[in-house]
């Protein structure tokens, strides 16, 4: 099975909480990837970009002006159905509305500082990877257990 790159963010609110050892632990236990990962300050044009297909909904300021309020952890992610597998991990945007078990529906408690974000689909992830982080910031390697975590 082919594998796909994501990105997720852990947003400012899960930064200050200090909820980015758990949430990488969640990825890493589940066998996914992580090829990239650093603390960055989205800048104004960082954001204008990521999310450039919210520019004209009412909510994009506010948008913004959380994602750029303080660091986020950036994280390029790899494996098969990364795309799907990280999407389920992290829960319904709301976190109302996310299962127990999931990083939201356990660790946030409102839509608007819901502490974590998964590209929305393989291209989304194709497209936002590159606002944060350079390829050669990408690292391939493999795993020694990656026969005990995907059937060869």
């Amino acid at each position: 099975m082919p594998s796909e790159r994501t990105l997720v963010l852990v947003k400012p609110d899960g930064v200050q909480r200090g909820l980015i050892g758990p949430i990488i632990t969640r990825l890493e236990q589940t066998g996914l990837k992580i090829i990239g990962l650093k603390i960055v300050q989205i800048t104004d044009e960082m954001a204008a970009e990521h999310y450039a297909e919210h520019s004209e909904r009412p909510f994009y300021a506010g948008l913004v002006g959380f994602i750029t309020s303080g660091p986020v952890v950036a994280m390029a992610v790899s494996g098969p159905n990364a795309v799907a597998h990280v999407r389920r991990l992290m829960g319904a945007t709301n976190p109302q509305d996310a299962a127990p078990g999931t990083i939201r529906g356990d660790l946030a408690t409102d839509i608007g500082r819901n502490v974590v974000h998964g590209s929305a689909n393989v291209e989304d992830g194709e497209r936002e990877l590159p606002i944060f982080f350079d390829e050669s910031e990408i690292i391939s390697y493999h795993r020694a257990n990656g026969p005990w975590i995907i059937e060869p």
